[in-house]
């Protein structure tokens, strides 16, 4: 009868240091990349830690630093490919740092979001990315006082605190821009909640690009949409219940243009040959819907990497330097010169 096949027990940091024939503080050290030492030496404990297939206890050292090692994520609705595409560029971010992630959801309620942000705090994150919502600023401090904190949708620059914003006006002065430079001048808006700031800052782009090429802004033309694509479908209707004449409709956001579109189709109206429609986000799937959807582009997934580096810096103490890309117009195929 054989022996019974017991396993090799794992290697530990001391082992290490003897195969590397320096002390156990050395090889702690370079773990921690705070040691000065020769080449001769870190190679000699990398060829050691290969050899023997070491792995630091990660969760006792994140421990010894006094953290978790996770990050909390509040986003306001888990189902929409907006926040998936920030969320693919915050897991991207997170590669090889060591840290998880936590992610709850706000509802775009203010209460909600303190609650959330409050749970992740009582569980020990390390750090919070918020992205959006409606959480007043004054609130996001005080958490930050707890906890650092990178918000998206806000001009933060306080201690633990940091904010980023795009430039929504801009955006929607490009889309509107965009469609009077192809002889457009009847624009409709599909807008979003009155109180959601990034629809309220599109609706100054939209008025500005109006206003700058002579053309008052018609409140008939104006519909309100829940951002969703039921929501803009509903706002096709309500403009053509309205009775206004337009050539041309600009959406809030892509959601609401893909609804907008499907109401044009079920009133037989073409897209561009009839009706040109401009969304806002650059949703991946806004490459893909029939005909693909002219759109202002935000860098979502940039958006999640961005955010998420300014937050480690912020856990360590670093300076904060990272910016957003702008905003673009991408030009497609929902959109045509009008014909007179």
């Amino acid at each position: 009868m054989s022996a019974p096949d017991h396993a090799a027990p794992p290697s530990t940091l001391i082992d290490v240091a003897r195969q590397a024939g320096v002390s156990p503080s050395t090889v702690s050290r370079i773990l921690n990349g705070t040691a000065k030492v020769s080449d001769d030496k870190r190679q000699a404990v990398l060829a050691a830690i290969e050899q023997m297939n070491f792995a630091p206890n990660q969760m006792a050292q994140a421990l010894k630093k006094g953290r978790s090692m996770t990050i909390g994520i509040v986003v306001q609705d888990i189902a929409s490919p907006f926040f998936d595409e920030t969320l693919r560029g915050v897991d991207d971010g997170l590669k090889g740092t060591g840290y998880a992630s936590v992610i709850v959801s706000g509802h775009w309620d203010a209460q909600e979001e303190a609650q959330r942000i409050a749970l992740l705090v009582g569980r020990k994150v390390d750090g919070i990315i918020l992205l959006s919502g409606r959480i007043g600023e004054d609130a996001i401090l005080k958490f930050a006082a707890q906890r650092p904190i990178v918000a998206t949708g806000r001009g933060l620059n306080g201690h633990n605190a940091h904010g980023f914003r795009l430039d929504h006006d801009n955006g929607a002065y490009m889309a509107v821009r965009h469609l009077i430079e192809l002889g457009h001048r009847r624009i409709a808006f599909i807008t979003g909640p009155a109180d959601n700031d990034d629809v309220a800052e599109r609706m100054i782009g939209y008025t500005r690009a109006l206003r700058e090429a002579g053309i008052e802004v018609d409140p008939a033309l104006v519909a309100e949409s829940d951002l969703h694509e039921a929501g803009g479908m509903a706002a096709v209707d309500a403009l053509f219940a309205a009775g206004g004449q337009f050539s041309a409709i600009f959406a809030a956001n892509d959601l609401s243009a893909y609804g907008a579109r499907l109401g044009l189709y079920r009133r037989g109206i073409r897209v561009p040959e009839d009706m040109s429609l401009v969304g806002f986000d650059d949703l991946p799937g806004s490459a893909y819907t029939t005909p693909p959807l002219t759109t202002v582009r935000q860098p979502l997934y940039e958006m999640g990497r961005t955010v998420t580096g300014a937050l480690l810096a912020l856990i360590n103490g670093t300076p904060v330097a990272s910016v957003l890309p702008p905003l673009e117009l991408v030009v497609r195929e929902t959109t045509r010169q009008r014909l007179v």
